[in-house]
């Protein structure tokens, strides 16, 4: 059965939190991705910040992406996976939380990131199907 690393996309970057979210974007754009995790002082997982953040929370609410930080926008608990979890981990925490992309974690360091795209090109069309169902269902 597929671990976590077998069907992330490697090379995952993290974002300081106190960076701020025009550079956040820009980096988004260099690397081609959505979505960026963000880290603590100590390279610890605080938080995501997406694409789709920067624009509804702070653009759209009338705030200065060169003055708001990327640790500004990092609420809740933040969710990954270990890099050895099997396929059926990732699916189920992706699922409870409702969750399109998740941080893999191998040695307590960042190691890539799992999006709807890499769990397409292991599941088959039900296993898909279902976690559609699941991640886009109404929002508890």
């Amino acid at each position: 059965m597929p671990t976590a690393k077998d069907i992330m996309h490697p090379g995952a970057q993290w974002i300081p939190n106190t960076e701020t979210l025009d550079r956040a974007a820009q980096l988004m754009r260099e690397l081609g991705v959505g979505a960026l995790p963000i880290s603590d002082v100590n390279e610890r997982l605080c938080g995501i910040v997406t694409d789709r953040d920067i624009v509804v929370e702070c653009i759209a609410g009338g705030r200065d992406p060169s003055k708001m930080t990327c640790g500004d926008l990092a609420k809740g608990t933040p969710r990954w996976i270990d890099a050895n979890a099997d396929i059926n981990e990732v699916l189920h925490e992706m699922e409870e939380h409702q969750i399109r992309r998740l941080p893999v974690i191998e040695n307590k360091r960042l190691v890539g990131m799992i999006s709807e795209a890499d769990l397409a090109h292991h599941l088959s069309d039900d296993k898909i199907a279902e976690f559609v169902e699941k991640v886009y269902a109404q929002q508890r």
